[in-house]
């Protein structure tokens, strides 16, 4: 394969990677006993495997394609919402991508998933606390959200678990099907490296 056409695969590949997480970014359900607007989708699992295939940054471009997409599909009915998105994508799918491609195989991947849940966790508590709530309140005239108390118990009681939660239940998900693609994805690594 020349540069070029391997180029042009790559795009290729990252535009149905980010296709295919839009649709499962459509599949989603809530939580019990958490806010019904935090639901739980598995759009961050073709953003993992394009991480793992070329570098943390084709996880970040996969993530974009679908926020992209996704506003385009939806009007921009809540830009804030994708904003969210689209940060809590970056910070769960780089560490495992950074930590996969410094020590490669099972462990990394899984140390990899308990950090960018972690990350994403805090990460989101405090962008949470401090950006999207302030902005939602002054966009949406959701005059609650500006209070230091209800942010807190937002936080708490919502931002902070699902995100645990949804890192969870992804990793639970990926794990077994990086097992079970592992030799494809390394040969596909092997491919596009050459290439």
């Amino acid at each position: 394969m020349n540069k070029q056409s391997s180029k042009l695969m790559k795009v290729i590949v990252l535009a149905l990677l980010g296709t295919i997480s839009l649709l499962l970014f459509f599949l989603n359900f809530p939580l019990p006993l958490l806010p019904a607007f935090l639901k739980i989708d598995f759009s961050d699992v073709p953003a993992l495997m394009a991480s793992l295939i070329f570098s943390p940054f084709a996880g970040v471009l996969v993530v974009a394609i679908k926020n992209l997409l996704y506003l385009a599909v939806s009007g921009a009915s809540d830009p804030i919402g994708v904003l969210a998105n689209l940060i809590a994508g970056i910070l769960f799918v780089v560490p495992v991508s950074m930590l996969y491609h410094k020590f490669k195989g099972v462990k990394s991947i899984v140390s990899g998933l308990v950090t960018g849940t972690i990350i994403m966790a805090v990460g989101m508590s405090v962008l949470n606390y401090f950006v999207f709530l302030p902005a939602y309140a002054w966009f949406m005239g959701w005059e609650d959200m500006s209070s230091t108390a209800i942010k807190w118990g937002v936080v708490y009681g919502g931002i902070l678990p699902f995100n645990i939660i949804k890192g969870i239940i992804v990793g639970l998900l990926f794990v077994p099907l990086f097992l079970k693609l592992r030799t494809w994805l390394e040969e596909k690594q092997t491919k596009f490296a050459s290439s």
